[in-house]
């Protein structure tokens, strides 16, 4: 049986509504999955039934995340939060990860791993840690623009069996401080932690680039997912 994929929803306030990109979903099922929008509720029996129902998890890219919640002052240049996807994503994940599901974090969600895990973001990678590599690009979203080292020895560099990979990117925030309690497997050559997992889970991983974009065309992205709906099969 396909293993059940909960994603986390995107949410467009303009027009008051719930809505998923195609390629997350796409990239499950590729991968052997079968990929579930989740509700925007977080009622303790809510999410507890929604940890339960799903084999994993995918917490998906998106706005950005409150700078409450990793204890910062906001700051002119941080971009729209937006409160009901913090408070569903930061309480699932804390939920999934205590139940041992195996979770996939991209972009914005590699951030929240981090914040649930007690470190910190910068809010605008430009204003805040100017760099040579533009980690913003514009269409086609599923062409690599600057590559990653891998982490000798990680899961990810164990799965892919390569030193540099090449990926795309669309964030202007990122990790400043890791929390103590994972691991880097991936950094761009401007130092930024662009991948990172939990040490001993059966799979917590984050990646700061959008797999789901490159699945189409890139035998990386695939084994990453791959991987992951792997290990939602008891």
């Amino acid at each position: 049986m396909r293993p059940v994929i909960g994603i986390t929803p995107l949410m467009d306030t303009k027009l008051d509504s719930y809505w998923m990109l195609p390629d997350y979903m796409q990239a499950v099922q590729q991968a052997g999955g079968l990929p579930l929008m989740l509700p925007f509720q977080y009622d303790d029996e809510s999410i507890d039934r929604m940890v339960e129902l799903c084999d994993g998890l995918i917490f998906t890219g998106g706005e950005d995340i409150d700078p409450s919640w990793y204890h910062a002052e906001r700051l002119p240049v941080c971009g729209e939060s937006i409160a009901v996807r913090d408070e569903l994503e930061i309480r699932l994940l804390r939920a999934a990860l205590a139940a041992k599901k195996p979770v996939l974090c991209i972009c914005r969600g590699l951030q929240l791993f981090n914040v649930v895990m007690g470190g910190t973001l910068w809010q605008d990678l430009p204003s805040q840690r100017p760099s040579e590599i533009k980690h913003s690009q514009g269409k086609p979203y599923g062409a690599a623009t600057h590559s990653v080292e891998l982490v000798p020895g990680s899961p990810l560099h164990t799965l892919l069996g390569q030193s540099t990979i090449g990926v795309n990117t669309r964030h202007h925030q990122a990790i400043r401080e890791l929390a103590p309690s994972l691991a880097v497997m991936a950094t761009s050559p401007d130092g930024l932690i662009e991948s990172i997992c939990l040490p001993g889970s059966r799979f917590a991983w984050g990646v700061q680039w959008h797999p789901e974009h490159m699945a189409p065309d890139d035998a990386n992205s695939v084994k990453i997912f791959e991987a992951f709906v792997e290990a939602c099969i008891d």
